[in-house]
């Protein structure tokens, strides 16, 4: 090797180490920083026209991926969103529940009212039990309408959140644009773009906790992202992803539907439906849990009208609705027909409240509908001991009905029976989705932690490889040496 040859390799060498102890103290100065790759200096051999080692040239700077794991976690993560955003909803829902001690909830105080009805009958001429009937009544109505409210603000505040969703989603879009673009013209161009992929990475994980996303790579580091039901996110340029919250809700409302690139993938129409993210977690909520729920109670306020309905005395089975009413009274809600927004609205019957000029005899004796219509009046000799109509009553709680099929329940139950089943179906599913974002939360963890081990940096590792540059450092610059102590004996034999 000449002379010349010998310092060129040492030149290199040198340039090299210095620039892998740069890379090395970027990874430790990097080691905390979230989604950071570890890097590594690309290193390859140059050879001099007659075949000998001519030194190290510096080819870039890579960066330790692990695609199969990423795209693990990015799955992981839109899944534990979309669960997580349920769960809050559930359990904001499970409001109407309470402590099951505390008898909170529509099937307790229908308990209650059966019981006060019981009492009443056992002595129909006792004023204080007939107060206490209409009490436990009007807290059974308002129990529905506080439930029907919870249910409506949970779905009011899924759309807003989705609102938010949908910007944060454009938002990050917008940063992918930013950041692909900088990727593509690095790589061709040849600068270090390994920090951008860093950050591309850490957007995508964003974007993936709001929408499930897929991703294709292709040449010069650019990327297409895809939505998890194959709708194009993001192809060189972001799409455009819309969606018109509503301000208000009651149980007829129908939330609008999220677009993506004007195709529906949310809410009312979806073709291609999300099946994971927050987006698509907020978007089940108020437009399936949510809204079922409410049928469930709608049933139950159904139910109830129809178990204290009041039969035609004079015509056998023309029935007017009785102490609880509703919007459509005197007629009574269609047997076995969900009726929407029925629990929104049912009330006590003026006629029957003392407060309101009404009777309260009326509980006893029938006819609170009309109470001019003696043909509603089961008790018309107005005798003081007469039980038989609330007897009537107390059996309507445990008699089998029918109830709308398409609310998840069992459609052949008592009243009683299909309060509690509302209750058990809530609370069924608030557990299992608690024990799904906790078993969800444990593969985030253990998939991230895996990931972060194969390119995460390790401070041990990083100190190890910058004492054996150290020494490479050493051994090029005692070559360099070398090489000038020979050049100047070589001056000094030629004077």
């Amino acid at each position: 090797m000449s002379l010349s040859v010998a310092l060129q390799v040492a030149q290199s060498a040198l340039s090299a180490r210095q620039t892998e102890s740069s890379v090395i103290a970027r990874n430790i100065s990097g080691a905390q920083d979230p989604g950071y790759s570890r890097k590594s200096v690309l290193l390859s051999q140059t050879y001099t026209s007659s075949g000998q080692s001519g030194g190290l040239r510096i080819d870039g700077i890579a960066r330790v991926t692990d695609s199969s794991l990423y795209a693990s976690l990015l799955t992981s993560t839109s899944v534990g969103t979309s669960q997580e955003a349920l769960l809050a909803g559930l359990t904001r829902m499970s409001e109407t529940i309470n402590d099951t001690q505390l008898e909170m909830s529509p099937a307790a105080k229908l308990g209650e009212l059966k019981l006060s009805l019981q009492s009443f009958a056992s002595d129909p001429n006792n004023s204080v039990m007939a107060q206490d009937v209409l009490t436990t009544s009007k807290e059974m109505a308002q129990t529905l309408r506080a439930s029907s409210e919870i249910v409506q603000d949970v779905r009011a505040s899924a759309d807003s959140d989705m609102a938010t969703s949908v910007k944060s989603i454009n938002q990050l879009l917008g940063q992918l644009e930013d950041l692909n673009s900088i990727i593509v013209k690095g790589n061709q161009s040849g600068a270090d773009v390994t920090d951008a992929l860093d950050s591309r990475d850490q957007v995508l994980l964003s974007l993936s906790e709001e929408i499930g996303i897929t991703t294709l790579n292709r040449a010069d580091g650019d990327i297409v992202v895809y939505t998890d039901s194959g709708v194009t996110l993001f192809e060189t340029t972001a799409r455009d992803v819309s969606f018109a919250p509503t301000v208000i809700f009651d149980p007829t409302t129908t939330g609008n539907a999220v677009f993506v690139d004007g195709v529906p993938v949310a809410g009312p129409g979806a073709v291609m439906e999300l099946n994971s993210g927050r987006l698509h977690g907020l978007a089940e909520l108020r437009d399936e849990t949510a809204v079922t729920y409410q049928n469930q109670l709608d049933e139950v306020a159904r139910g109830l009208i129809e178990a204290f309905a009041e039969e035609n005395q004079t015509t056998p089975g023309t029935f007017q609705a009785g102490l609880f009413t509703w919007s459509g009274a005197p007629n009574v809600p269609a047997t076995s027909t969900l009726s929407v927004g029925l629990a929104w609205e049912i009330e006590v019957n003026a006629n029957a409240d003392p407060d309101q000029g009404g009777n309260i005899d009326l509980i006893r004796d029938g006819g609170i509908s009309d109470p001019l219509d003696p043909d509603y009046d089961y008790n018309p000799t107005n005798a003081a001991g007469f039980s038989g109509r609330l007897q009537e009553l107390v059996s309507a709680f445990d008699t089998d009905r029918v109830f709308d099929a398409g609310v998840e329940l069992d459609p052949a139950d008592s009243l009683s029976g299909f309060a509690a089943s509302s209750v058990s179906w809530l609370e069924s599913n608030r557990k299992t989705m608690t024990s799904s974002v906790e078993v969800q939360t444990v593969i985030i963890g253990r998939t991230a932690e895996n990931l972060s081990n194969e390119t995460g940096v390790n401070i041990d590792e990083e100190m190890t490889l910058l004492l054996e540059i150290e020494r490479a450092y050493a051994a090029a610059s005692r070559l360099i040496t070398a090489v000038d102590s020979m050049l100047d004996d070589l001056l000094a034999a030629a004077r």
